[in-house]
C-alpha cells in the first residue's frame, strides 16, 4: 500500500468559495499559482459549524469568539473547528495556508474585538489547533 501524499488544507474562502461572513470570499490567485498541480483540502470550519453565509461579524474578545451584537458563540466556532479536525481524519497534512484575520483562520494576527479593524497579535481558533497538533500554519498572505 503505498503512502498517501501529504495535501496542503487551505481556506475555502482562499479558492473562492463564498463562505465568508458578508457571502463573498478572499479569493488569492497568487495563492492559486501556489497551490496549481497541489494536492489541497478546502475547509472552512464556520460553515462546517453550521453557520450561514452571510452571518454577522465576529471577532475574538478576550480569547472568546463573539459577534458584533455582543452574541457569545464560542462554542459554536468550537464545533466548527471540532467538525473541520473530523473532515481531516487522518490525511496526512504537509501544512496549512489559512486566511488572515480571521477569528477561526487567522495565523498572526486577528481583529481585536472592537469591530473597528484594528488588529492585534494572535491566532484564530483553528489556526490554534492546528498549531498544537504540529502543523505548520501559513498566512495566505505569506504565499
Amino acid at each position: 500500500m503505498k503512502d498517501e501524499q501529504p495535501c496542503i488544507l487551505v481556506s475555502a474562502c482562499i479558492l473562492g468559495e463564498n463562505c465568508k461572513f458578508n457571502g463573498k470570499n478572499n479569493y488569492s490567485a497568487r495563492a492559486a499559482a501556489y497551490l496549481a498541480g497541489k494536492k489541497v483540502l478546502p475547509i472552512c470550519p464556520e460553515i462546517l459549524a453550521g453557520l450561514p453565509t452571510p452571518r454577522e461579524p465576529a471577532e475574538l474578545i478576550n480569547g472568546r469568539v463573539t459577534e458584533c451584537s455582543g452574541r457569545d458563540v464560542h462554542e459554536i466556532y468550537q464545533h466548527g473547528v471540532a467538525q473541520a479536525m473530523a473532515a481531516i481524519g487522518q490525511r496526512k497534512i504537509s501544512h496549512a495556508v489559512l486566511q488572515s484575520r480571521s477569528p477561526t483562520c487567522g495565523v498572526n494576527c486577528v481583529y481585536d474585538g472592537s469591530f473597528t479593524g484594528k488588529l492585534v497579535a494572535g491566532s484564530g481558533l483553528f489556526a490554534q489547533r492546528l498549531r498544537e497538533l504540529g502543523i505548520e500554519v501559513v498566512d495566505v498572505e505569506d504565499v
